[in-house]
């Protein structure tokens, strides 16, 4: 496991800090006045340049707070994702999202998805308790861009996400440490999909007959 940040090395000297962009004026304020509040305040936890990301990083730990970051598409917002966001949320202070734009949606699952558009996803990830920051990645962007942005104290992810050898390149470049967690939803948004398309009911929603309710 790989010394990132708090952990001094073995040898007594202080670890090597991570280099953040200068704190622009008023950017403490803004995490400490908006960033924290309980409304969604979309407009200011929706960041998508990446520097100013690692601007409000550096104020964040400035203030002593351990950032965490997760990714994924968070299409169809259901209870899998609340609870999964909520998890992630525990292993820190600070929670950052970051959502995949629909371009790169559609080049991984195709031209039908997603279902739901990037902005209004991007909107309901806002309203999840615990979420600090929200952003977008882009098909564009290089490998790991928001990692390397972000250089969160600890990374979450789902089973499938990194390999163990990624997951021992990222903690020893990028984080803290990398947590996975199972996947907590009883269905996939695919399967959802493919549910609705069919007209079939959701498990779980069938009669003691086996039947669809009326």
């Amino acid at each position: 496991m790989s010394r990132w940040p708090h952990d001094a090395p073995a040898n007594g000297t202080s670890a090597p800090a991570r280099s953040h962009p200068a704190i622009p004026p008023g950017t403490l304020a803004l995490v400490n006045s908006g960033l924290f509040a309980d409304a969604s305040n979309f407009e200011l936890r929706f960041v998508e340049d990446y520097q100013r990301i690692s601007a409000i990083v550096g104020a964040l730990r400035t203030l002593g707070l351990k950032v965490v970051l997760t990714s994924g598409s968070f299409d169809i917002i259901h209870e899998g994702h609340s609870m999964y966001l909520e998890a992630a949320r525990r292993f820190g202070d600070f929670l950052i999202v970051g959502l995949d734009s629909d371009e790169k949606i559609r080049a991984r699952k195709g031209p039908h998805r997603p279902a739901v558009p990037q902005m209004e996803r991007l909107r309901m990830v806002t309203h999840q308790r615990g979420v600090g920051v929200v952003t977008l990645k882009h098909l564009h962007h290089e490998r790991w861009g928001l990692i390397k942005a972000v250089r969160p104290d600890v990374l979450v992810a789902t089973e499938d996400t990194y390999t163990p050898r990624e997951i021992a390149e990222l903690e020893e470049h990028y984080c803290g440490r990398v947590e996975v967690l199972e996947r907590m939803a009883t269905v996939s948004t695919s399967a959802r999909l493919r549910r609705i398309q069919l007209g079939l009911p959701e498990p779980g929603e069938a009669g003691e007959s086996g039947q669809p309710p009326q």
